[in-house]
């Protein structure tokens, strides 16, 4: 397959005629100078490297106030609660769903952060990675790229209290996430780009014994969350006598396999000390702003040479340029200042390739560039919208990240696969259909 543009984003910087020759799902050639028709303006596109795939459905249902003060601890009880209507079937039709807008909004790829393993009240599936192929078939449906990440929950809290409620659905001993990791990496198997990891679900979720365990399962990434919220802080710091952060640097071989979601609750000490360790920071700030976690710290983390990317985690709007705006308006808001995150390059510039970069790197996709070698995960821009037309360079991704509107992203390629075109996935129709049948039938539950 060969692809043209006027211009693209290379890892030198902005070339002009530019043609590209795709193999196997890999950039083979980069010329430039070469004119042809074809799109305007070509970007690598990013990783969304943390998902909750299974809460796209809950998007727009937890905005009401409960008793007291809402926080991450009250919506989590209302996720719990909507855990108890999800079945095999849902969580596919809800994942293609979101992994359709995912693609739509320019995200080439997608870690997903998996931990709806069993049925409800717990116990397993015949298959016990009946879920983890759920997943797999959405991505086989619709065409994104996939590391998959399932998830071992074994424990309520850091003093090792039982599972209880909605928990286990997704808790698992030790032996049964066994099981389902080897489940999962035959329900992805045949899928030429995708890649499997592990997540132990957080230092209150999982025990020492098992963190040490499950790193060594695969040779992929390993994600977990990290210092999200001020109690989680609390209750790790009492009985291991550390904060979170602190507490893995000093005891996790944390490297480049090691993506560090959130980490919003970081001493300038901490931040400084995990970004030297090479593991990726997984930002989600359009989640973290919703459930109130608070804002990284990212001029301490670029400043220690920090990578990170972007997810959107719990889905409730699914947006990759808005990831990116938010992320640098919480830092402006926090800050009172403007660009905060600018360097040479403009502050859109920074944070697209940041955000490509350290998405290939947590999801075990390469570097994230137009490179020959690289999966050809590439997303081409509308450059004939008024809010685009006549912009070049850095310009050209400022106006998209801070000024547009969603739908700029006229075609993107998932490891070579042409699934949106003219600003629609290939098999919306077919999957929204379904969606929204799925849907209609949870709510009839709720």
């Amino acid at each position: 397959m060969i692809l043209h543009a006027a211009t693209a984003l290379l890892p030198e910087g902005w070339a002009t005629d530019v043609r590209l020759r795709i193999e196997n799902g890999r950039i083979a050639e980069i010329a430039t100078g070469v004119k042809g028709e074809g799109q305007g303006a070509i970007l690598p596109a990013p990783v969304n490297l943390h998902s909750h795939t299974f809460q796209r459905a809950m998007a727009g249902l937890t905005e009401g106030r409960t008793a007291g003060q809402d926080s991450f601890w009250t919506w989590r009880a209302l996720m719990y609660r909507f855990l108890d209507r999800l079945g095999p079937e849902d969580v596919q039709a809800i994942a293609a769903q979101a992994m359709v807008e995912m693609a739509e909004a320019g995200f080439g790829g997608l870690a997903e952060f998996h931990y709806l393993h069993h049925p409800v009240g717990g116990g397993t599936y015949a298959n016990p990675a009946e879920m983890s192929a759920r997943i797999a078939e959405a991505a086989r449906e619709t065409g994104l790229g996939l590391t998959h990440l399932p998830v071992i929950y074994e424990q309520g809290g850091v003093d090792g209290r039982a599972l209880a409620g909605g928990q286990l659905r997704f808790g698992s001993a030790p032996e049964v996430y066994a099981t389902v990791l080897d489940g999962a990496g035959r329900a992805v198997a045949g899928m030429p780009d995708a890649v499997l990891g592990v997540a132990p679900h957080s230092l209150r979720a999982v025990s020492r014994a098992t963190l040490d365990q499950v790193a060594g399962m695969t040779s992929g990434p390993i994600h977990i969350h990290i210092a999200e919220q001020v109690a989680e802080v609390a209750e790790v710091q009492a009985v291991w006598g550390a904060r979170p952060v602190e507490w893995a640097v000093a005891n996790l071989a944390l490297d480049r396999r090691w993506c560090m979601i959130h980490a919003t609750q970081m001493t300038a000490g901490e931040t400084a000390n995990l970004a030297f360790t090479g593991a990726a920071a997984g930002l989600c700030p359009i989640t973290e702003a919703n459930l109130g976690d608070g804002i990284f710290d990212a001029p301490g983390w670029l400043a220690a040479g920090g990578s990170f990317g972007v997810g959107t985690d719990s889905n409730v709007r699914i947006s990759l340029a808005e990831e990116l705006r938010l992320l640098e308006y919480s830092q402006r808001l926090n800050g009172k200042a403007r660009s905060v995150m600018a360097d040479h390059r403009s502050t859109g510039r920074l944070l697209w390739e940041g955000a490509a970069a350290g998405g290939a790197q947590a999801a075990g996709r390469g570097r994230g560039v137009i490179a020959v070698g690289e999966w050809a995960d590439l997303l081409a821009l509308d450059t004939d919208d008024l809010r685009l037309d006549g912009l070049s360079g850095d310009h050209l991704l400022d106006a998209f990240v801070f000024a547009g509107r969603d739908g700029l992203v006229s075609d993107l390629w998932s490891a070579g696969r042409h699934i949106v075109k003219d600003g629609r996935h290939i098999s919306r129709d077919t999957i929204a259909t379904r969606f929204r049948a799925t849907m209609r039938r949870l709510r009839d539950r709720l």
